[in-house]
């Protein structure tokens, strides 16, 4: 009896293929499943591991054939191209060594997993399949399709610099060529361009949430707005920390804590721990919000975990584009439409500034060993003191 035939269904990044063994012991690879038929291709050998290797050749080919890709890539070894998975898998590892050997805190990985859970979708309607195909060209057009977005401007530049980052490293541990090193710049924020509210708009963005479908927004803008927590440490905010009796909400950073069983370990941006009074007004929200099993304070529309990108993107559409024309921007200037979730933060130390609180509570409330921002909205207030002043007429 003939010895059964082996198949082996390889899914390469373009094609999906299966490998056979002739009776002559030569491997084929059929491509006939595909669309278009891609046919059947001999693989020129007897060896297993060779013939895996040639079927990669073979659709690196057939994809520049079909216009897949650039046939550039034909001109370079099919060994060193990285697939963007790969180099997405090799980059993530690397950014999990502890932080006693330089590795980034826990929050910081969010923020380049967030990273690239938009930029490899990109890369996938752009038809890039390697990190050798990620060019200075590219990442403009990712930072023109953040613009279309809505994505703020310091949002874009650091998003575009983790890019460039993960491109070095690649490129420093020899996972990419020497020559597939991106060389450019972007600009450091020096001052934060995020829109601050005013008392009117903060007002009105409340009174839209009324509807029952937005009542979940309600509580997390109202939270947002009398806390000054970033919309990460709210997404996380647990009920045991929140003291009713003691009127104060905890935020501890666990970074450096052994591991946490049942959960992720929480980190703060800041990485210092720190607690804040309860204001009185936003007492009777906590305690209107239904307690689910997960522990978790605040949830989505649906009942499921805050999701910050998911806030930001109902905040737009169902509360900034409709109040728009109530209050417009002024031609070239950052106004009412370009407020975003931490506009909330600018805005509540903004009100403490105006109501005197003085600058280092704001601080402690805040997680803040320095900071511009707070610095900034205190001058704005020293500066109108100095104009009220300057209307007094003593005699």
């Amino acid at each position: 009896m003939p010895k059964k035939r082996t198949r082996q269904v390889i899914q390469c990044p373009h094609f999906r293929w299966v490998l056979y063994q002739h009776k002559n012991g030569i491997w084929y690879a059929d491509g006939r499943s595909n669309s278009p038929d891609l046919g059947r291709h001999s693989l020129g050998t007897s060896d297993q591991a060779e013939a895996r290797s040639r079927v990669s050749e073979l659709d690196l080919n057939k994809a520049v054939k079909q216009g897949l890709v650039d046939k550039s890539l034909l001109d370079r070894d099919s060994k060193a191209l990285l697939q963007i998975a790969a180099g997405r898998r090799l980059y993530e590892e690397y950014t999990r060594r502890p932080l006693s050997v330089g590795g980034p805190r826990e929050s910081t990985r969010k923020r380049y997993r967030a990273v690239l859970d938009k930029f490899v979708p990109f890369c996938t309607n752009q038809k890039i399949q390697y990190w050798n195909q990620v060019t200075d060209e590219l990442l403009d057009r990712y930072a023109s399709w953040l613009e279309i977005r809505e994505y703020a401007h310091a949002t874009q530049c650091f998003e575009i610099a983790t890019i460039l980052q993960i491109n070095k490293y690649l490129v420093e541990k020899s996972h990419l060529p020497p020559e597939a090193l991106i060389k450019k710049s972007v600009p450091k924020i020096q001052e934060s361009t995020t829109y601050c509210w005013k008392p009117e708009e903060v007002k009105a963005l409340f009174k839209a949430c009324e509807d029952p479908e937005l009542i979940w927004l309600r509580n997390v803008l109202i939270t947002l707005a009398y806390t000054g927590m970033r919309i990460s440490e709210l997404a996380g905010l647990r009920w045991n920390d929140i003291d009713f009796e003691a009127n104060k909400i905890s935020l501890t950073d666990e970074s450096k804590k052994k591991s946490l069983k049942g959960r992720n370990k929480r980190t703060i941006k800041s990485g210092y721990s720190r607690r804040f009074p309860i204001h009185p007004d936003l007492q009777p929200i906590l305690n209107s919000i239904e307690r689910q099993d997960d522990g978790l304070v605040f949830h989505g529309s649906r009942g499921g975990k805050i999701k910050p990108d998911v806030v930001r993107t109902v905040l737009i559409r169902d509360l900034l584009k409709p109040l728009a024309d109530r209050f417009p921007s002024p031609d070239g200037e950052v106004g009412f439409i370009d407020g975003r979730l931490h506009s909330f933060r600018h805005y509540f130390c903004s009100v403490c500034a105006n109501n005197n609180i003085p600058e280092r509570i704001l601080m402690d409330w805040l997680g803040h060993k320095d900071s511009k921002m707070i610095s900034r909205y205190y001058h704005l207030n020293e500066k109108t003191s100095t104009e009220q002043m300057s209307k007094i007429q003593i005699v």
